[in-house]
């Protein structure tokens, strides 16, 4: 029977190694359930749009080749002009949206001892961002109510 104060390892100690390699392993295999979970959704969509190709019935008509705009036979060409300013609202909310998304994480981590400084900088080059969004839409009068 082998002596525990002589120095030797014992059946029951754990190493560091093996609390590492442990550690990694259970790491890992969160990361696979992931990967097995995306594996099979995609799989699920891939045999959804097959099936739905292989069972469809595919007789094309000129009725049915036609555009459809809300049960009004299409008139004119199929080309519309859209100004510009609806592009530049959908941008602005983007901007405004992802302002918000940002802003709540970074007032926690800003809270945190020794992340003042850094995450003061983010912030300010993040705010150099929305303002070089705003001075574009400034610049084409979106914000202009007429």
């Amino acid at each position: 029977m082998p002596d525990p104060t002589a120095g030797g390892a014992t059946a029951g100690a754990v190493t560091t190694a093996d609390a590492t390699v442990g550690l990694a392993a259970d790491y890992f295999r969160s990361y696979s359930v992931v990967g097995l979970l995306a594996v099979v959704g995609v799989l699920f969509v891939a045999v959804a749009f097959g099936a739905g190709r292989l069972l469809r019935p595919v007789v094309p008509t000129p009725e049915k080749l036609l555009t459809y705009e809300c049960g009004v036979d299409p008139v004119g060409e199929g080309w519309a002009h859209t100004q510009v300013r609806y592009y530049v609202y959908a941008f602005l909310y983007v901007v405004f949206a992802v302002d918000s998304i940002f802003l709540f994480p970074w007032a926690t981590v800003f809270a945190d001892p020794g992340y003042g400084a850094t995450t003061l900088v983010e912030m300010f080059v993040f705010l150099g961002f929305l303002a070089v969004g705003l001075l574009y839409a400034y610049k084409k009068g979106v914000l202009s109510w007429t």
